[in-house]
């Protein structure tokens, strides 16, 4: 327990410090990010499909660089992106760059598919071959391009099927085998930079609707660093009122749940540093949440203990009894909480997924915690002589 709260406090002071590596990763509104306005090029109003396909596919590309990014419309023909927790903005507005057409043609000129037949372009490094690494494309076309791309590269094999992006060729590959399987590599990349640089083309390129970049900034945070700071010091207030109470109340029982928060504390903590979640103020707003329901299972729990010695069962019968009665309760009321939250997570996105996954992971580490460290603990502390009924309280009979 010493080394998981040493280990929090290191995240903690680094999140102060808005250090990524040390702390916490935080979101838009807390440490500032990129967000870009792209417009929808044309004169006519694209369709609500269109746009709706567009925004998914957006969506997608921007997840790779915050789990808390968000993509959404923005009238009838803008498309609004927002990605928290970035360390270097510029490189990932260049990265990113301006969505555009992507054509594949033949040496005669003829576009025979276009940027919506590929499903996904990654940068690989190839050893396959030859023992020194060569900087490759990964191609994934989708069922209708992979049949269309198998004729033409068995009518075109040996030759090259050049790929323009906005009109402008950005590679010739030279066609070596007839494609069949739908999934295709460029190569001859000179570094692996050069294949991601390509790569993400590609990926601009699959976007349904054509896009003109009309603002893009560095944002930053909302809240600022003395906010962060007064938000982690009413967090540790917070902590320790609950604490005085559920001692005054419960006493061995609520010494117990105390201890049983700390350690959901640091754990949580450290879940969110080491897989590098962005946090953000709905993010924040579930882990509350799930503190709330940490406490309220510990309470239900004491209940029921008090309940048992009123009954007449010793102290060590009644904490046995006292949790196993409470444990449907407890199950119930957080796996429904958990679906809720899963569901979010499934149909939400940007910073409403940030409030699903640290509701579903507060959620998870709070029955942990509440099952399972209070008990040990409970159990710890009658074990080392606290077996009078009268540091655990005893329920009111009922007339």
């Amino acid at each position: 327990m010493l080394l998981l709260g040493y280990y929090s406090y290191g995240i903690v002071k680094g999140t102060a410090a808005k250090d990524n590596e040390k702390g916490i990763k935080l979101g838009l509104d807390l440490a500032g990010g990129v967000s870009i306005t792209y417009q929808v090029k044309g004169d006519e109003t694209p369709s609500a499909e269109d746009m709706k396909d567009t925004v998914y596919k957006l969506q997608k590309r921007v997840e790779t660089y915050s789990t808390e990014a968000e993509v959404y419309q923005v009238g009838d023909n803008r498309i609004s992106v927002e990605i928290p927790g970035v360390s270097d903005a510029n490189s990932i507005l260049e990265e990113l760059g301006t969505p555009g057409t992507l054509e594949f043609k033949t040496t005669e000129g003829e576009t025979f598919m276009t940027g919506e037949m590929v499903a996904d372009a990654q940068a690989a490094t190839d050893t396959s071959k030859t023992s020194s690494s060569k900087y490759v494309v990964q191609l994934k076309l989708t069922s209708e391009g992979a049949e269309i791309f198998s004729e033409k590269t068995g009518e075109y094999l040996n030759k090259v099927l050049p790929i323009y992006y906005d009109g402008e060729c950005i590679s010739y590959p030279t066609v070596q085998n007839q494609i069949t399987n739908g999934e295709a590599v460029i190569s001859g990349m000179k570094s692996y930079e050069d294949a991601e640089a390509l790569a993400s083309q590609i990926r601009s390129g699959a976007l349904k609707l054509e896009l003109e970049e009309l603002q893009s900034e560095v944002v930053g945070a909302k809240l600022g660093s003395q906010a962060i700071k007064t938000s982690i010091i009413a967090a540790i207030i917070g902590l320790l009122i609950i604490i005085a109470f559920m001692l005054i109340a419960y006493r061995i029982p609520g010494l117990a749940a105390s201890i049983a928060l700390l350690i959901y504390t640091g754990i949580v903590l450290a879940i969110l540093h080491l897989y590098h979640i962005t946090l953000t103020l709905p993010g924040i707003a579930g882990i509350i949440l799930s503190i709330g329901m940490a406490v309220d299972a510990n309470v239900i729990i004491f209940a029921r203990i008090r309940e048992e010695i009123a009954a007449g069962h010793s102290v060590a019968q009644s904490i046995d009894i006292g949790f196993k009665k409470a444990f449907s309760a407890i199950f119930d009321g957080n796996i429904t909480t958990l679906i809720a939250s899963l569901v979010l997570m499934w149909l939400g996105s940007g910073t409403v997924k940030g409030f699903a996954y640290t509701l579903a992971l507060g959620i998870v580490v709070s029955m942990f915690t509440a099952l399972v460290v209070s008990r040990f603990v409970m159990n710890a502390l009658y074990a080392v002589g606290f077996h009078d009924e009268k540091f655990y309280g005893r329920a009111k009979q009922r007339k």
